[in-house]
């Protein structure tokens, strides 16, 4: 009876491995990477670009003689643009405008690649549409404050989205990417000629800039969030998770 007694007590509390479950897909972990690379190739080529000229406006023309809506205060890498240095960053124009070109269009079908096989396998709406319980204030702040405490992660959340990725990725996929894409193919004369009305809706070429600028600016802001989110959440597992497509077995005693 002792035997046997202590045969059960050593298998009851011995650890089991729970399954590994798939966290990410093939298709979500290759386009997240490539739009990391291409949207870190246009942030970089984007700044050169600005640095050109500095100044922004709303219409359809802005030049040096026109006041601008807004100027950041940096020299620029023109001599003809008033900005109040008395010297010039280097011109970085040529290859920074061809980097941009082709980063955007390797952003865009990838974005392109994404939604059709998101909408194709209902990636949308099984991953990132949030649940009943998840629409609600409290929900979010719930979230926030377990990250904030550096709370461990639920098994549910591990293996999904919690109820702020959900509205963060929807709102960047939906509203900021086809935002940015719009604003910067405005920016385009020959799209310009081709599709007048599709600048027109946006106030102007130089409206479109500007916007485009706006627009970038809140998808670092998300970019900067998400990466603080993720380190709060367990950087090498997440990493490991978009890598391998698999999160972490988590070990538990029967």
């Amino acid at each position: 009876m002792i035997l046997c007694y202590s045969a059960r007590v050593s298998t009851a509390t011995s650890p089991v491995l729970k399954p590994v479950r798939a966290r990410h897909s093939a298709v979500v972990r290759v386009t997240h990477w490539l739009t990391v690379f291409a949207f870190f190739a246009l942030l970089i080529s984007g700044g050169e670009i600005v640095i050109s000229h500095p100044r922004f406006y709303w219409g359809e023309t802005g030049n040096v003689n026109m006041h601008p809506l807004f100027t950041i205060p940096i020299p620029s890498s023109r001599g003809t643009v008033p900005t109040g240095y008395g010297f010039e960053m280097p011109d970085q124009n040529g290859w920074s405008r061809y980097l941009h070109f082709e980063a955007a269009w390797a952003l865009l079908l990838t974005g392109l690649v994404y939604g059709i096989v998101s909408l194709w396998t209902g990636h949308f709406w099984k991953d990132l549409v949030p649940k009943r319980g998840e629409r609600t204030w409290r929900a979010h702040w719930a979230v926030i404050a377990r990250y904030l405490r550096r709370a461990p992660q639920d098994d549910a959340e591990a293996h999904s989205y919690n109820a702020v990725q959900r509205v963060s990725y929807l709102a960047v996929i939906f509203v900021l990417f086809p935002m940015v894409i719009w604003t910067g193919l405005a920016l385009s004369p020959a799209f310009n000629a081709a599709f007048p009305w599709f600048v027109d809706v946006l106030g102007g070429r130089q409206s479109a800039r500007t916007l485009h600028f706006f627009i970038t600016g809140f998808l670092v802001a998300f970019l900067v969030v998400h990466v603080g989110m993720v380190i709060l959440g367990g950087f090498k597992s997440r990493m490991r998770a978009m890598i391998t497509g698999r999160a972490a077995a988590r070990r538990e005693r029967l």
